[in-house]
């Protein structure tokens, strides 16, 4: 799991990153991608 900057925790893949930016669809707090700077 990883935690987001509210403290939340979800479920992401293996490869992702400390400091990675994600999209999480917040209805069922699930992780929906890596965001693209």
């Amino acid at each position: 799991p990883a935690t987001v900057e509210t403290g939340y925790e979800i479920q992401v893949p293996l490869f992702m990153e400390t400091g990675t930016k994600v999209k999480v669809d917040t209805r069922p707090g699930e992780y929906l991608g890596r965001v693209n700077d």
